[in-house]
């Protein structure tokens, strides 16, 4: 499978408070590189947000606003590219209202997302939160950390695609 895994932590409950983001790029079923950046929203940072990722607004000072970051990363935006999150429907609502935020172009892109995929193949969890699915599978990571999300989540796919086939789960690509 070819596909790029995304992750975003984000300042506070706006669209538009990406505090950083990371991407994990599979190809022929191995993971080739991945990318990550702390982002420095034109937001507030919520004592909530900073609770769960640890990020605050010191920690972004120095890191490039939105449209650098993106100008590295959109090239794992096309039509034709499979993009994955755990939870897509966060991750895509914080990617389009970035990019709507900056008056970026919101690219189209095949998304799955691996919440739904674990929900419909892995039923004997007690829940699909990502930590819980990367247990099941033996994945070690830092939850709440967007490179660490974006691997386990990739992980996830990828030892999916080894249980229950390619076949099986094109039919939660959309």
């Amino acid at each position: 499978m070819n596909f790029t895994a995304i992750d975003f932590e984000t300042a506070n409950r706006q669209t538009h408070s990406a505090c950083s983001v990371a991407l994990t790029i599979v190809r022929d079923s191995e993971i080739v590189d991945e990318y990550y950046s702390l982002i420095q929203p034109e937001t507030w940072f919520d004592r909530f947000n900073t609770q769960i990722h640890g990020i605050s607004e010191t920690d972004v000072l120095d890191s490039p606003k939105f449209p650098e970051v993106w100008d590295e990363m959109n090239q794992y935006f096309t039509r034709d590219q499979l993009v994955i999150a755990h939870n897509m429907p966060f991750d895509k609502r914080i990617l389009t209202g970035t990019l709507s935020y900056y008056g970026l172009q919101i690219p189209q892109f095949k998304t799955l997302c691996t919440v739904r995929s674990s929900r419909a193949l892995l039923k004997m969890l007690p829940n699909h939160k990502l930590n819980t699915v990367a247990a099941h599978y033996g994945i070690p990571f830092n939850h709440h950390h967007a490179l660490e999300d974006a691997r386990a989540c990739a992980t996830i796919l990828l030892n999916q695609e080894k249980e229950f086939g390619q076949s099986t789960l094109a039919r939660f690509i959309k």
